[in-house]
């Protein structure tokens, strides 16, 4: 499974980013999906999760009502849009992928369920 992150990017306290991910190397629509995220000096953390077929989702409390998540399986592609986001958001967020045995399920909050990570991309929040 290959996965590849964009989007992130210096901006402001109260600002907007989406990070997109495309994936490839498996039938993206069986697998849920999520975003993962690693502050300076945390462990990495599920921010968000989607199942199979994006009628399911997971937000960290940290995030509920400013982050969503979306995927469009026609594209292989799943999207975390940030608004209102804060200092503390920043970190490297990766977009993740369950094991090959999790089809048609999701959505998975804890990090230990992904083990196929895409290379990250930088998000800082300015105050």
């Amino acid at each position: 499974v290959q996965l590849q992150a964009f989007g992130g990017g210096l901006v402001q306290a109260g600002d907007s980013l989406r990070l997109s991910c495309a994936a490839s190397g498996r039938t993206f629509s069986r697998y849920g999906m999520g975003w993962l995220r690693k502050a300076p000096g945390k462990e990495p953390d599920v921010v968000a999760a989607i199942n199979w077929s994006g009628q399911s989702t997971y937000y960290a409390d940290s995030v509920k009502g400013r982050f969503t998540i979306s995927r469009d399986n026609a594209k292989n592609t799943v999207y975390l849009q940030m608004n209102s986001l804060k200092p503390e958001d920043t970190a490297v967020y990766y977009c993740a992928a369950p094991s090959d045995s999790t089809t048609y399920n999701g959505p998975y909050y804890s990090t230990n369920e992904y083990p196929y990570w895409g290379q990250g991309t930088l998000v800082t929040v300015s105050s």
